[in-house]
């Protein structure tokens, strides 16, 4: 059964993103898709939103 974690970050800067990375693949979660959220007023993205899928047993 495929499952799903989604997490959900302010701080969108090379580093705060490479650590979600490494923590969630050190983990056994494969990187699914990153969906940047754009500020308004600004070129640089608000959040991100990272999400990992893993396969598991019932």
């Amino acid at each position: 059964m495929l499952i799903y974690k989604v997490v959900e970050t302010s701080q969108v800067d090379d580093l705060s993103l490479e650590k979600i990375l490494n923590t969630w693949t050190a983990e056994g979660w494969q990187l699914e898709h990153i969906h940047f959220s754009m500020r308004e007023a600004s070129r640089r993205p608000g959040m991100a939103f990272v999400t990992f899928t893993r396969e598991e047993e019932k």
